[in-house]
């Protein structure tokens, strides 16, 4: 069993910066991607960003360029530098990891207004 652990949500102005981080903890012999998705109110969840094993990242398109996804691969976490944040980057994010399944974090609320 695998279980995933974020931090670092929380309220924030535009153009302001937020870090989440998720560690994973449980039995991991071995994990390829990990990544965060976020879910706006009213919304479906929606894919932001992955790394892989290697180091490779994507991004989808709304945060390329402010968004930066990094993993520390001996202590089985991952990370999400946010920054010039915007109104529609609010929601809730959660990472995941794959681990042989796919396995989902809990959440953590991210606010951006004035």
């Amino acid at each position: 069993q695998v279980q995933l652990v974020e931090s670092g949500g929380g309220l924030v102005q535009p153009g302001g910066s937020l870090r989440l981080s998720c560690a994973a903890s449980g039995t991991i012999f071995t994990t390829s991607e990990m990544g965060w998705y976020r879910q706006a109110p009213g919304k479906e969840r929606e894919w932001v960003a992955l790394i892989t094993s290697g180091g490779s990242t994507v991004y989808t398109n709304p945060v390329k360029g402010r968004f930066t996804i990094s993993r520390d691969n001996a202590k089985n976490t991952v990370n999400l530098q946010m920054n010039s944040l915007k109104p529609e980057d609010t929601a809730v994010y959660y990472c995941y990891v794959i681990a042989g399944a796919r396995y989902w974090g809990q959440g953590t609320q991210v606010t951006v207004s004035s």
